[in-house]
């Protein structure tokens, strides 16, 4: 599993929301931000700044480049 995937479901986890819940406001598919979690696919940069702002942290941190959020 990926950097990403973990930060993905432990802000999930931290903001107590569903996959389904993160999907509508960052206008992704539930199957594909699933896909984020599970590593199974990597998102473009686009999609990596919609859960950044939706998550409240830097692309750096849901990237593991930084601890700071």
């Amino acid at each position: 599993m990926s950097v990403f995937s973990m930060q993905l479901r432990k802000l999930r986890a931290l903001k107590k929301v569903t996959q389904k819940q993160v999907a509508e406001a960052t206008g992704l598919s539930e199957r594909g931000y699933q896909s984020y979690e599970l590593g199974e696919k990597e998102p473009s940069l686009g999609n990596i700044v919609k859960l950044a702002d939706f998550f409240e942290v830097s692309t750096d941190y849901l990237l593991g480049r930084t601890d700071k959020r």
